[in-house]
């Protein structure tokens, strides 16, 4: 006879982008990629797939973390430059080989130049991003150090907000 949840059990579903809000510690597992010289991570339950990066067809007036639309696993994408949101903005914008299909509503994608593993790491171990002073900041949740290196873990749900910095882009004008 299979085990049924009594009443007073209740599940509590893991947040991705809360990392830092709980006493206790917690397990996350992230999926790890890397692009220039900066390693980035995202929660693996964000990740919906990998693919082969095709060219990303620009978008006029797009801020610089957006690289465009591409087409991946069946879907639109805007295609997003981490560097951009970490702030380097002097990177080349074609430097990629495979794209990161973020799941969500907000249909985003992520450049890399290689993708590694996935690790299970303490949200204990995250370090809350100390840098937290301007739009672009905002999506990164915080700085993990293991293996000796430092990894940026992004925030999917505010990846969109940080890219276009929420601009308004239609001015009444008269």
């Amino acid at each position: 006879m299979p085990n049924r949840p009594r009443a007073n059990d209740t599940h509590e579903p893991q947040i991705p982008n809360k990392f830092m809000t709980d006493d206790q510690t917690q397990l996350r597992d992230l999926f790890l990629f890397t692009i220039g010289n900066r390693t980035f991570g995202v929660p693996a339950e964000s990740v919906d797939g990998t693919a082969e990066a095709k060219p990303a067809t620009p978008l006029p007036h797009a801020p610089p973390p957006i690289l465009g639309v591409v087409c991946a696993r069946g879907r639109m994408l805007t295609l997003i430059d981490p560097r951009a949101i970490a702030g380097d903005e002097a990177a080349p914008r074609q430097s990629f080989t495979s794209i990161i299909a973020l799941r969500g509503d907000e249909q985003l994608a992520l450049a890399a130049e290689s993708i590694s593993e996935t690790i299970t790491v303490s949200s204990s171990d995250i370090e809350p991003s100390s840098a937290q002073t301007g739009p672009e900041t905002g999506a990164i949740a915080g700085l993990l150090r293991h293996g000796g290196e430092k990894i940026i873990i992004l925030d999917p749900a505010r990846l969109f907000d940080a890219a276009v910095q929420r601009k308004e882009r239609r001015r009444r004008r008269f």
